[in-house]
């Protein structure tokens, strides 16, 4: 619970950074700008609103731990969910507009979460959690997607070290394997999900643990 509202503010604020040309630079998402993710962003937060208004007295039948699992292929841009995000941001036509919008919904998003009850059990995609352990897998939503805003631009800042720690936590978790200390938290998050390759020296590190990597999450 602490770390949600870290992870998420901070993105909020390297959005909130944005200028100019930024917002129509490539993201970290294939297929994706900058002002698309944004618009995928709105999605986060409307589904965190959703979800915590989606209270009930069963069970939960995953925790923050068992909610990430191993996905399909990684989206190439070309699935009809990533050409609706951008006929989406498109239809903003300016950035004022989007970031208007963005601002709503993330604002709420973050006071719904600030006054849930952690114990609070809550359903979403037809499975129960925690409020406490629905946001925490948040926090690594959050942290990839804020790696995702930055990839190519400069001057915006990146994840909390602490979020980034937690998220790297995560990760291995499904990865069922710790990655090398020689890859710092970022390097790590970047690597194991797929966003980037590793360096020479990265890979050295990794050894055998290159050939199961990626891990793509769903």
């Amino acid at each position: 619970m602490d770390l949600f509202p870290r992870a998420w503010n901070a993105l909020r604020e390297a959005v909130h950074t944005l200028e100019g040309g930024q917002w129509v630079t490539p993201s970290g998402c294939a297929g994706w700008l900058v002002q698309d993710l944004v618009v995928h962003l709105i999605i986060d937060a409307q589904d965190i609103l959703i979800t915590l208004a989606s209270t009930t007295g069963a069970p939960p039948t995953l925790t923050a731990q068992s909610y990430w699992q191993r996905s399909g292929e990684a989206p190439d841009g070309t699935d009809a969910e990533s050409a609706f995000v951008r006929r989406s941001a498109a239809a903003y036509g300016t950035t004022a507009w989007l970031l208007h919008h963005f601002d709503d919904l993330t604002v709420a998003a973050g006071r719904a979460a600030s006054a849930a009850d952690p114990d609070t059990r809550v359903e979403t995609r037809d499975e129960v959690l925690t409020v406490d352990a629905y946001l925490t897998t948040y926090v690594l939503e959050s942290t990839l997607h804020h790696l995702d805003l930055v990839a190519q631009l400069s001057g915006v800042d990146g994840p909390p070290a602490d979020t980034l720690a937690a998220s790297r936590a995560m990760v291995e978790d499904v990865l069922g394997f710790p990655l090398p200390p020689a890859l710092d938290d970022r390097a790590a998050l970047l690597v194991a999900t797929g966003r980037r390759a590793p360096s020479p020296e990265e890979a050295t590190a990794l050894g055998a643990l290159t050939a199961k990597l990626p891990v793509v999450l769903g």
